[in-house]
């Protein structure tokens, strides 16, 4: 088996995938006060295209990150934990898009799927070191 220093492992993608996991928190969190004090508010954040992309971007950093770490560690947890996090997001879609944080469920759900998916990334980091 071969030992894979720090220097020649990727930049992290993990690390990434979770920082981008903490801004999609954030931007659940503050488009729901945002649109709780301005209802007639539309805009770019509201727009399903918006969350329609990044979910794509967190399948294919989810996919990257999490299979390279399982061909490399040969640990599945990661793997299907990133994953479950991913399946609840996109559940998540489904859901009215309600400017109420809790009304529809889109956004309580999608931040429980993101934890999901962060917690996922960083088994996949820990497992690496």
């Amino acid at each position: 088996m071969t030992t894979i220093t720090r220097l020649s492992r990727p930049i992290g993608l993990d690390r990434i995938a979770m920082y981008v996991s903490g801004l999609c928190i954030v931007h659940c969190v503050a488009s729901a006060v945002f649109f709780a004090m301005l209802s007639t508010v539309g805009g770019l954040l509201g727009n399903p295209i918006f969350h329609e992309v990044g979910l794509g971007i967190a399948i294919v950093l989810g996919a990257i990150g999490l299979g390279r770490g399982a061909m490399q560690h040969g640990y599945l947890l990661p793997l299907a934990t990133g994953s479950l996090g991913l399946g609840i997001m996109a559940g998540a879609m489904t859901l009215p898009h309600d400017t109420a944080f809790l009304e529809g469920g889109e956004a309580l759900w999608t931040i429980i799927g993101v934890g999901i998916l962060a917690f996922g990334h960083d088994l996949n980091r820990r497992a690496d070191n």
